[in-house]
C-alpha cells in the first residue's frame, strides 16, 4: 500500500460478559489501553452505556482520566459521549478539563447513543436523538474552540456561554463524529468540518457505505464551507490474530458465540450468522473480522483501503472472543509483525539486509585482508616474515553451501 502511515488502536465499549467481578473487568480494560500503550499503539476509545450488562463504561471520562495516569503517548477518546443524555456545556466543561489531565492526548468522540434503553430510562425519544446530535455539535465545536456561545434549541439553552479553559495546547480536542451505515455521521461531519469515526466498517453493510459516506462527507463539506480529512477518519473492525489460523479459531471459541447471541438478542444489533452456519466461518467468510494470522490483518487493511479509498486510523473493535491471555497476544502479534509491515518500517533494514547478502563475498574478503595485513605486521616486528599456517586457515574466505 502506498500511502501515508496508518494509525491503529482499539474502541472499547467494551463487552465485558456480566459474571466477572465488575472491579476487575474495568481493571481489565485499564490494563489494555497500559499494554497498547507499551506495544506503541495510538489511540484507545472508551464507551458510554447505561444498560445491558455487558457495556459497564458509563463514563468515558472518568476512565479516560483514570488510566491517562497510567499512560505516557496513546491518545484517548470518548468512544462516544452521547449527546442527547448530557447538558452540553457542562459536557465541554469536562472534556476541556480532561484535555488537560491527559496533557492533550483527549478526543471527543460523539454521537446519538447506541442502546434504545438507555434513553428510555432518562425519559428521552430516541427517534429525536439522531437530530439533537446534529443540533448539539455546532455549539461543543465553538466552545472547545474558545468562543462564547448563545444558542437555544427545545432541549438545551445556552446564554453567553464560555469555558474557563483554553485549549491545553494549539492542536486542541480533536472531534469525531460517528457513523454506522446510515448517512447521518457522515453528514454531521461534513457540516461540522470534525472526524468520522465508521463504528461496525467490517460489517456488509457498512463496508459497502464507506465510499458513498465519505463522498457523503466531503460534498457536505464543501456547501458548509467546511473542509474534512481522511487522516481524521477512522474505521472500526473486530480482529483476532495468533501465530496461526487454526489456533485463532481455537481461541475465539472461548466467546464469539456468546458474544453473537448479546449484540443480537439484547443489543439487539444483526450480526447473527445464518442457522446452521459456523459463527468463526461466518466472520471470516463475509470480512467482518479478522480471525487469522497477521497476516490476514494486513490483507484487511489492504482490503478497507482499496474499498474506501483512504482513511487515517484502523481500531480494533475490542471484545471477550478470547481469554485474556490470547487477547494481550493478538494485541502484541499485530504491534511486532502487522503494523510494521503495512507502514513499511523496516524497509531499510531489509534493504541492508540484502545489500550485505549480495555481497557477503566482498565484504568478507575486506575484512579478511584487513586482518591478515595486521597480522603480518605484527609479525613481521615480532622478528618472523610470515603467519603461522593455522592463523592463515583461520581467516580464509570459504563459499558457503547453499541448501
Amino acid at each position: 500500500m502506498t500511502q501515508s502511515r496508518l494509525r491503529f488502536g482499539a474502541f472499547i465499549p467494551p463487552h465485558t460478559p456480566p459474571e466477572e467481578h465488575p472491579a476487575l473487568a474495568l481493571e481489565e480494560d485499564m490494563d489494555r489501553v497500559v499494554l497498547m500503550d507499551k506495544l506503541g499503539y495510538d489511540e484507545a476509545w472508551i464507551g458510554e452505556h447505561h444498560s445491558g450488562g455487558w457495556e459497564i463504561t458509563s463514563s468515558p471520562e472518568l476512565f479516560i482520566a483514570a488510566v491517562s495516569q497510567r499512560t505516557q503517548n496513546i491518545r484517548l477518546g470518548t468512544g462516544v459521549a452521547s449527546l442527547p443524555y448530557h447538558n452540553i456545556y457542562t459536557l465541554a466543561d469536562r472534556i476541556r478539563q480532561l484535555d488537560y489531565h491527559t496533557k492533550g492526548r483527549a478526543m471527543f468522540g460523539v454521537g446519538p447513543g447506541s442502546l434504545p434503553s438507555d434513553s428510555y430510562m432518562m425519559g428521552l425519544d430516541t427517534s429525536k436523538a439522531r437530530d439533537q446530535m446534529d443540533e448539539a455539535i455546532d455549539p461543543l465545536v465553538r466552545l472547545l474552540n474558545g468562543e462564547e456561545v448563545t444558542a437555544k434549541t427545545d432541549w438545551y439553552d445556552l446564554n453567553k456561554a464560555q469555558l474557563q479553559f483554553v485549549s491545553y495546547n494549539e492542536r486542541g480536542v480533536e472531534i469525531a463524529v460517528a457513523s454506522q451505515v446510515s448517512p447521518t455521521g457522515a453528514t454531521a461531519a461534513g457540516k461540522h468540518g470534525v472526524g468520522l469515526l465508521s463504528i461496525g466498517a467490517t460489517s456488509t453493510g457498512a463496508f459497502n457505505a464507506l465510499a458513498s459516506n465519505w463522498a457523503i462527507a466531503e460534498e457536505t463539506a464543501h456547501e458548509h464551507g467546511k473542509t474534512v480529512d481522511r487522516s481524521g477518519w477512522r474505521l472500526v473492525g473486530p480482529v483476532h490474530v495468533a501465530e496461526t489460523r487454526e489456533k485463532a479459531r481455537e481461541n475465539v471459541r472461548y466467546g464469539l458465540e456468546r458474544w453473537i447471541d448479546y449484540m443480537t438478542k439484547v443489543a439487539a444489533l444483526p450480526l447473527a450468522p445464518p442457522p446452521g452456519s459456523d459463527p468463526v466461518d461466518y466472520m471470516i467468510e463475509t470480512g467482518f473480522a479478522v480471525i487469522g494470522t497477521p497476516d490476514d490483518f494486513v490483507a484487511q487493511m489492504e482490503r478497507l483501503q482499496k474499498q474506501s479509498g483512504g482513511f487515517g486510523c484502523f481500531l480494533n473493535l475490542d471484545h471477550h472472543w478470547a481469554d485474556w491471555a490470547q487477547t494481550k497476544r493478538s494485541y502484541e502479534l499485530i504491534a511486532r509483525f502487522a503494523i510494521p509491515k503495512i507502514n513499511q518500517l523496516n524497509r531499510n533494514r531489509m534493504s541492508s539486509e540484502t545489500w550485505l547478502r549480495d555481497n557477503n563475498a566482498e565484504f568478507k574478503g575486506q575484512l579478511t585482508a584487513a586482518v591478515r595485513a595486521k597480522m603480518t605486521e605484527h609479525a613481521q616486528a615480532k622478528g618472523g616474515d610470515k603467519l603461522s599456517p593455522d592463523l592463515v586457515k583461520h581467516f580464509e574466505v570459504k563459499e558457503e553451501p547453499v541448501s
